[in-house]
């Protein structure tokens, strides 16, 4: 009897042994992470995370996209400076010269061009941001008839290539003796612009509390005095994203200048370009010249444009 109870007790014993985890090595119980031995084995991957040979694929495609990006204005910027038996070239400046730029700007109606393009390019711009930041307040905060049929439009607008507009936006100019000046591009420009434009900034002035304007209100504010003081500073994104897409699209549109614009007095700077290369002449040299120094403004204006962009962003975020 005592021996059969000795018998049960180590078999419990046992038995009990072998239940617990990672005590008998015969049963092939999973080493935990962590534990003892853990560390031979490869780490689990959590989900989402890219393997090494993913994560190679994913820089090497980004470092292959910078650097097509890259290269055309790079490869403009160096045939700038070279003479015009190098323009086709492969090689690297070998003959620099300053000649091309000295070209442009001293024979050339350079100057003019660009007198004619900064006249529009900052009268649109200043018009454009106004009308578009006015009617996407208005269409944000405001309900009055014929709201729906006015959004309507602005968003059928977008719907219609520039090329189709060309020609009965030229037959209006024409009628109304606008060739050639700069009212035609001015009046053009904005009717791009303005209905893309105020559709950004109602969306950017939905994100805006109505509570502003109603305090605004509380305290004695006109409609008006209560955009133009309390909404305006919380716009600052809204703006120079608006008021970057304006320059742009009179900074660097060329179709229009070309069709509205005759004579090399007249011309802006996208229309200026073209009198280097045409069917008489070919002066790729001097169009790159040309072309670096319209890019040098577009680069200003954007950088401009970027860091208020991030002050504004940190501005709204803590008015609101």
């Amino acid at each position: 009897m005592g021996a059969e109870t000795t018998r049960f007790d180590s078999g419990s014993t046992s038995a009990g042994t072998r239940t617990g985890p990672g005590s008998d090595p015969g049963r092939g119980d999973i080493p935990q992470s962590g534990g003892a031995g853990g560390g031979r084995g490869k780490r689990p991957r959590r989900r989402g995370e890219r393997g090494p040979l993913a994560s190679f694929g994913l820089h090497a495609t980004l470092l292959f996209a910078a650097v097509i990006a890259v290269f055309p204005p790079l490869w403009l910027l160096v045939t700038s400076f070279k003479p015009k038996s190098d323009t086709f070239t492969i090689a690297l400046i070998s003959n620099f010269t300053l000649d091309n730029y000295d070209h442009v700007l001293n024979n050339t109606k350079f100057l003019t061009w660009f007198g004619n393009s900064l006249l529009v390019v900052v009268t649109t711009t200043v018009i454009g941001v106004f009308i578009s930041s006015t009617t996407g307040y208005a269409l944000s905060r405001f309900r009055f008839p014929g709201m729906r049929p006015l959004m309507w439009t602005l968003l059928i607008t977008q719907m219609f290539p520039m090329a189709v507009l060309i020609v009965p936006l030229y037959n209006l100019m024409s009628r109304y003796g606008l060739l050639n000046r700069p009212i035609a591009l001015i009046v053009t420009y904005l009717t791009i612009a303005v209905p893309f434009c105020a559709w950004m900034m109602k969306g950017f002035f939905d994100t805006i509390p109505v509570s502003i304007d109603e305090s605004g209100r509380v305290d004695g504010l006109s409609p008006f005095g209560t955009f133009w003081r309390l909404i305006m500073p919380l716009a600052r994104p809204g703006l120079a994203v608006t008021g970057f897409y304006t320059f742009v699209t009179a900074w660097a549109e060329v179709a229009y200048a070309t069709a509205f614009m005759t004579g090399e007095r007249h011309l802006t700077l996208a229309g200026g370009l073209q009198t280097f290369v045409n069917q008489h002449t070919q002066d790729w040299h001097l169009m790159t010249a040309a072309a670096v120094l319209i890019a040098v403004p577009a680069t200003l204006v954007f950088g401009y444009a970027q860091r208020h962009l991030q002050s504004g962003l940190t501005a709204g975020a803590t008015k609101a």
